[in-house]
């Protein structure tokens, strides 16, 4: 049976650069059935956003490989980047427009390599951060209580 999941992603750092975190909900039948998160001690908030979608994407790949899941991201920079910017940085061999290093590029490879290794389909939505999103607001706390534990 085909399920429809969602996931919710969020990113944190304390300072930027500083302390971050990232956390991951996955969510079916509007039950949390997986929370994930994680930590670096020196990085970004974009770094943590992109680690954090990266980490739902291997977490799909590795149980729900051929199902149907919407991705929520409150990150402007993980959603114009994975629907929109991405085509044209690969095509011009990791550049920007301007012509200068796409950043953290080593991040969007891997995410574009866990987008390619998924079998179902994925829908991405924005999801306004901290408003009240139940679901968004438990990435966000799995974030930053990761980010805090790297002080």
């Amino acid at each position: 049976m085909n399920k429809n999941l969602e996931i919710y992603t969020d990113g944190s750092s304390l300072g930027n650069p500083g302390p971050g975190g990232w956390g991951t909900v996955v969510v079916e039948d509007n039950k949390i059935i997986k929370e994930i998160g994680g930590s670096d001690k020196d990085t970004t908030n974009n770094r943590m956003e992109l680690q954090a979608t990266i980490e739902a994407l291997k977490y799909m790949n590795k149980h729900y490989h051929e199902h149907t899941v919407t991705i929520y991201a409150d990150s402007a920079y993980v959603l114009g980047g994975i629907t929109n910017w991405i085509f044209g940085w690969e095509k011009n061999g990791w550049k920007t427009s301007k012509k200068d290093p796409v950043l953290n590029q080593d991040l969007w490879k891997e995410l574009i390599e866990q987008v390619r290794i998924f079998k179902g389909k994925i829908i991405w939505q924005k999801v306004k951060g901290h408003s009240g999103h139940v679901y968004n607001d438990k990435a966000d706390e799995i974030a930053t209580t990761f980010a805090g534990s790297q002080k």
